[in-house]
């Protein structure tokens, strides 16, 4: 998540594809007839039936309900009057796009990212800098020597909302980042990732708040984390320097309120922190991952095979880290992958059919094993 998430977050505060966000007209291509699969790739062999579900503007972070009937999304589109990542939601049988922008879960103010359906399908959680200040927050400037960064503003905190927007309660109110929150499956925990011991670490919670526990405590970025379906591991990215000047430039740009996330591998664990183990070693960045239903591989990000840094597909791998697979073959960006609660659904975000522009918009497939 940023991300963000990347957790664009994720994310984090999350960006939504390794180059700057851009304005543009919404839904100037929404009512092209969309024939069976013609949006997806010959070789997407897992994928059928694929749907695009918004058109315009960038949107990522979709996350299905408990019930698979409702996603719940974070976009920026000048169309619905957001500059800055806000939270939407729609049920998904009676979805269909339109000009009118889907139900607003978030205040509307600052930034948010990375939200997540609680159990029961009626209240959600989010990360949100809008008690900080009303305005979006600043975006780092094009640094001087090149190198791509991500802002981890400070002002996140998680909020507990209702369907009609109302935020019921602040689930976490510590100095620093708090975002890239998720629920297990078993809708007991959330996992999500803190500032609070001054490196970016994972951590646990009951659903109310309570009963905070620190799972991750090796210096690196820690973050994008989702539940196995039982509940009882951790799939995450993170990123590890080693060298001295990698350590040093990581607590440098830490303490501006920074992380570069160009170099990030995935690591699981079980939910306490302990059997941690990296699953990839496959260089550049690989991110966003998702348990495959079995909860024996795991769907994720990666530019590992691009020449090209902001091309991304996901690919599929084991949980020992074997059995690499390619899953989408996009020429630009495919990221933010979940799987419905039934094992039937992948929805992520991509650059396809973006006519030209850099929308990023959700998309929606049965799973074919």
């Amino acid at each position: 998540m940023y991300q963000k998430s990347l957790f664009v977050s994720g994310f984090f505060v999350l960006a939504l594809t390794f180059y700057q966000c851009h304005t543009s007209q919404s839904f100037l291509y929404s009512d092209i007839p969309q024939s069976a699969d013609t949006l997806k790739f010959a070789s997407e062999v897992h994928l059928k039936n694929m749907r695009q579900l918004t058109f315009g503007g960038d949107n990522a972070e979709a996350y299905f309900s408990f019930d698979s009937k409702k996603l719940v999304f974070q976009a920026t589109n000048p169309a619905w009057g957001t500059t800055c990542d806000q939270i939407y939601f729609f049920d998904l049988p009676t979805w269909k796009s339109t000009p009118m922008a889907p139900p607003l879960l978030s205040t509307g103010h600052g930034r948010t990212t990375c939200s997540f359906f609680m159990p029961g399908n009626k209240t959600i959680v989010y990360a949100s800098t809008h008690e900080a200040n009303a305005s979006c927050p600043h975006v780092p400037d094009k640094r001087s020597d090149g190198k791509y960064v991500w802002p981890i503003y400070d002002s996140f905190d998680i909020y507990l909302s209702d369907l009609d927007g109302k935020i019921i309660k602040k689930l976490t109110d510590e100095p620093g980042y708090d975002a890239e929150a998720t629920v297990s499956p078993k809708g007991d925990k959330i996992v999500f990732t803190s500032m609070r011991s001054g490196d970016l670490e994972l951590y646990t919670m009951n659903i109310d708040g309570s009963n905070v526990k620190q799972v991750t405590h090796e210096l690196g970025y820690d973050g994008g984390a989702f539940f196995s379906p039982d509940g009882t591991k951790l799939i995450f990215r993170a990123s590890r320097p080693s060298t001295p000047e990698a350590i040093a430039e990581y607590k440098s740009l830490l303490k501006e309120g920074l992380v570069m996330p160009t170099n990030m591998e995935l690591f699981m664990c079980n939910v306490d922190g302990s059997d941690l183990k990296q699953i990839t070693k496959l260089g550049k960045a690989n991110w966003a991952p998702f348990f495959h239903p079995s909860g024996k591989k795991v769907i994720f990000s990666s530019n590992h095979a691009s020449s090209r840094g902001y091309q991304f597909n996901l690919y599929m791998i084991n949980i020992d880290g074997t059995g690499l697979e390619q899953i989408t073959f996009d020429k630009t960006f495919d990221a933010f992958p979940m799987f419905s609660y039934d094992g039937k659904k992948l929805v992520f975000s991509s650059n396809r059919n973006n006519h030209g522009t850099r929308d990023t918009n959700l998309f929606i497939a049965d799973w074919v094993e």
